[in-house]
């Protein structure tokens, strides 16, 4: 590769600093680590400040704010594909990222180049530097996406808040729509340890004039969400079960017209292959024409869509397609978009993929051959929403045994929640990740219930994990991977999978 592609030279203090990608990963974990230990409220009041130091680049910027406990990701996929059936580039900012960095800002669902990545990046960390700013890690995720949208002209924007809500960095891009996809209890350490508190730390970031779209909510979230949302002025507020519905049904493929532009889609986004030594099937396996597929009616207060398709598995998907079609109609009601037309958001939303989300991969690992599949539920809430889709992967298993599990979490989660949803007799194989605050194998051992009684192993990283889930489950089996976003990332890149 040339190396003016690869590098970068800035000027910071008198110096001149190469910046490549490898740079700019080895930067952000440094701040991850904090190691100056300057105070988390610091670091969040900064965004702000950098952003200014930038220029505000998110001054252009329109669009959807989208948090939530789970689903987010998915609902954003959703609201990419729909808002790009209008003719607009879509910039994205989902949160975490699985295998790089540059997964963080997107153009159409399409991850930036690691070039464009760090040329965002360096005009960042360049006002970091010369003002002495500590950040968090996500105010440079955030302000960097702004800085690249800028540069590429890119104006409508669906970001995906990290944690929180008022309190995200991506709140500070200003977007007037917000999206909550459903709240649970997670991240409590932050958050509070009730429904009630984390409904209001992520209800909060809806602003007077916004307008809120929100999800299905338990009785005790939603109650806090309206007693929040009066306390602000001028708001619309659509909600799921009332100014918003939705009906699914399964049909035949055969049912939908073929979209050649549909398939242009997914080949552009990096859809259209088979990585890996087997490949990666996706959610839903090869590609059949008389496959079943599910069609959602979704009805907002602007219109009825009828015969939508769901790409993604599990009936939480549906919902979230829901939310995702009521916010894009949010984004038509504010005059940030027009309507899109019919059969393309159909083709759009058909091409809707969402890597490490019940994702199916037909994969060798050495001698070994079988399925893996990759889920990125970190939450008691998130494994039972997918439990369903987990236990009929494993009544289709190809050698008839059960399935392996291979867990990894973050030292302040829940571990005997997550794993209650799957049978306690399957074999279970526990790991650590590179990430901070990862949970060491022996520390989730001493965490499970009393009445697991299936086969437990640990092993020290997530290759050797694999390997060692392979060799319990045998050939043809199926090794379910879940607990952790970084553990499915780890096991995507070990599996031979790209960045998608």
């Amino acid at each position: 590769m040339d190396f003016a592609l690869r590098c970068l030279l800035v000027t910071l203090g008198g110096m001149i600093r190469c910046v490549d990608y490898r740079m700019c990963v080895d930067t952000l974990a440094k701040v991850h680590e904090n190691p100056d230990r300057v105070p988390r409220t610091v670091r969040q009041a900064n965004v702000s400040r950098l952003l200014e130091m930038l220029g505000r680049p998110e001054r252009g910027l329109r669009g959807m704010l989208v948090v939530g406990t789970n689903g987010k990701g998915s609902t954003c996929a959703f609201a990419v594909s729909a808002a790009a059936a209008t003719g607009e580039r879509v910039g994205s900012m989902p949160s975490p990222h699985l295998q790089e960095l540059r997964e963080r800002i997107r153009i159409d669902g399409v991850p930036v180049t690691r070039a464009e990545y760090v040329t965002a990046f360096s005009d960042v960390w360049q006002a970091i530097e010369c003002h002495d700013l500590p950040v968090l890690a996500q105010g440079v995720y955030a302000t960097t996406a702004a800085v690249h949208f800028r540069r590429a002209g890119v104006a409508l924007t669906v970001a995906e808040a990290s944690i929180g809500g008022s309190r995200a960095a991506a709140a500070e891009l200003g977007l007037d729509v917000k999206v909550v996809t459903g709240i649970g209890l997670d991240h409590t350490r932050l958050l509070g340890a009730s429904l009630a508190q984390i409904a209001e730390a992520k209800v909060a970031a809806a602003q007077d004039g916004d307008h809120v779209v929100l999800g299905r909510l338990d009785p005790e979230a939603a109650t806090t969400a309206e007693r929040v949302l009066k306390e602000r002025t001028g708001l619309s507020v659509w909600r799921m079960d009332h100014e918003i519905r939705y009906t699914a049904r399964v049909a035949e493929q055969a049912e939908q017209p073929v979209q050649a532009e549909q398939a242009g889609y997914a080949r552009r986004a990096g859809y259209g292959g088979h990585p890996g030594p087997r490949g990666s099937h996706g959610p839903h396996g090869p590609h059949s024409p008389h496959r079943p597929v599910t069609l959602v009616d979704v009805t907002t207060p602007r219109a009825v869509y009828r015969d939508l398709p769901c790409p993604l598995p599990g009936a939480h998907q549906h919902h979230n397609l829901a939310v995702a079609i009521a916010a894009v109609d949010a984004l038509v009601e504010r005059g940030h978009i027009q309507e899109p037309d019919a059969d393309r958001l159909r083709a759009r939303l058909a091409s809707t993929r969402w890597p490490g989300r019940l994702e199916l991969v037909e994969t060798r690992l050495g001698d070994w051959t079988g399925r893996v599949l990759l889920e990125g539920a970190t939450n008691p809430q998130g494994v039972a929403t997918v439990a369903p889709e987990i236990l009929r992967h494993a009544r289709d298993s190809g050698n008839g045994g059960p399935p392996v599990l291979l867990f990894a979490s973050m030292d302040d989660k829940d571990v005997s929640g997550m794993l209650a949803p799957l049978p306690a007799d399957w074999p279970l194989v526990l790991t650590r990740t590179g990430a901070p605050r990862a949970a060491d194998p022996a520390a989730l051992r001493a965490r499970l219930a009393p009445d697991r009684r299936g086969p437990c192993v640990t092993a020290e990283d997530t290759g050797s994990a694999l390997h060692r889930a392979a060799e319990l489950v045998g050939p043809e089996g199926l090794i379910v991977v879940f607990g952790s976003l970084y553990l499915v990332g780890e096991a995507r890149t070990a599996l031979g999978l790209q960045p998608a």
